[in-house]
């Protein structure tokens, strides 16, 4: 099993820092930047918590406090990247920024990184109550929401971008269990699995379409 795994995360970082660095250097204009620098924060900060991870298995350390670390980094960088998708939806399909849902959206995104920076985290220690588990995901499943919400006002406008909100909806309802009980029940971490398969298409999507652009129908 920490073979598999262990080649599994490998691979995904590699193949999310590769994509993400090949759309900054073939697309120069704020589409581009905004796809590109999505992809590769996703994949570095993924790298805070999976790399690891994957020594925990080989090394005989206690990686503890950097597993603890990994699941902060991650937390901030994966937020990050929504709000970096929001961004994406209103150049890709030319909207007019509405302040209000930018407010909203920005405000999320602040209240979900204050939460995972308060000591009550406990992320040295890679362990944390499962309430507040909940408290720090609340914000985060809402940026989500407004996501998912956006795009799939658009689902038929880009061909290529039409399942972004399928992939997303599908890595929240896999990321959800984990986040708050995989500390009761450590099996549920086997969801990250499916959850980061969705990260890799949504990966490739934005490769696709970086390369490929299409006009909205």
């Amino acid at each position: 099993m920490k073979y598999g795994e262990s080649a599994f995360d490998i691979l995904y970082l590699i193949f999310a820092v590769a994509v993400g660095l090949s759309i900054l250097c073939r697309r120069r204009d704020t589409v581009g930047r905004l796809m590109g620098s999505a992809v590769l924060i996703l994949g570095i900060g993924d790298a805070f918590h999976l790399v690891p991870r994957v020594l925990n298995y080989f090394v005989d350390a206690d990686f503890t406090a950097w597993l603890g670390i990994g699941k902060l980094v991650t937390s901030i960088t994966m937020t990050v990247f929504y709000l970096l998708l929001y961004r994406l939806w209103l150049r890709v399909y030319d909207e007019r920024e509405n302040r209000t849902l930018s407010a909203v959206v920005y405000a999320l995104t602040a209240v979900r990184v204050l939460l995972c920076l308060l000591p009550q985290n406990n992320w040295l220690g890679n362990e944390s109550a499962v309430l507040w588990g909940v408290v720090r995901n609340v914000p985060f499943v809402a940026l989500g929401c407004v996501v998912v919400w956006l795009y799939f006002q658009k689902r038929t406008a880009i061909r290529t971008l039409s399942p972004v909100w399928l992939l997303v909806t599908l890595s929240f309802l896999f990321y959800i269990p984990v986040a708050v009980a995989a500390g009761i029940v450590p099996l549920l971490g086997m969801l990250m699995l499916p959850k980061t398969v969705c990260y890799m298409i949504l990966i490739w999507i934005f490769r696709k379409y970086a390369f490929e652009p299409e006009r909205e129908a």
